[in-house]
């Protein structure tokens, strides 16, 4: 056996995408309640790399708990959902330029694990392309100041541009927040 006498080429380092479109499907899809669900509202945005383009083949995945605050899991300690139509759980490629949209409803308040209660909010994992792993945040209400400004991990930001990069903005059919994966307005991620 003979070796090749010209180098070959290296290979990327492996990264959570731009494949998550072949690997990570879900029957679901975007849809963490059914359509025609009381109250449903589409959380939409754009996720933008470093440089500030969209990423068009991105992947924003969202769990959150019911409007009473419940998860549709059977370990949550004040019982599981028994809410027709809700999963709790959405997947959504990005298309359109970067667009992702969730349809889901507005969770409930949770117990902070102080006594206290933290803020309506949506927790979101993104997988790009570059990515070595999921990045980790949460998605908040602009019309829930007043739950917002009790939130242990709102208030745990630095300033106000590092919780804006959280909270969510109404819109005619939900809410909107654009997802900045780096730069001067990148978003607000959490190591879990």
């Amino acid at each position: 056996m003979t070796l090749p006498t010209t180098p070959r080429p290296t290979t990327p380092s492996s990264t959570v995408g731009p494949y998550l479109s072949i690997g990570l499907t879900w029957g679901d899809g975007p849809y963490a309640v059914e359509p025609g669900t009381p109250g449903a509202c589409w959380l939409r945005g754009t996720v933008y790399d470093g440089a500030g383009d969209p990423v068009p083949d991105a992947m924003v995945e969202t769990w959150q708990a019911d409007p009473d605050g419940r998860f549709d899991h059977p370990d949550d300690p004040r019982g599981a959902v028994a809410r027709p139509g809700f999963r709790g759980f959405g997947r959504s490629h990005t298309v359109d330029g970067g667009e992702y949209a969730v349809l889901t409803v507005k969770p409930g308040r949770l117990p902070d694990g102080d006594g206290g209660l933290q803020a309506p909010h949506v927790d979101v994992s993104v997988f790009a392309r570059g990515l070595l792993d999921r990045v980790v945040t949460r998605i908040y209400f602009a019309d829930e100041a007043d739950a917002n400004a009790e939130d242990a991990v709102l208030r745990s930001l630095p300033d106000d541009a590092a919780r804006e990069t959280l909270i969510a903005t109404p819109t005619a059919d939900g809410y909107r927040l654009d997802i900045h994966l780096q730069g001067d307005r990148e978003t607000v991620f959490f190591a879990v």
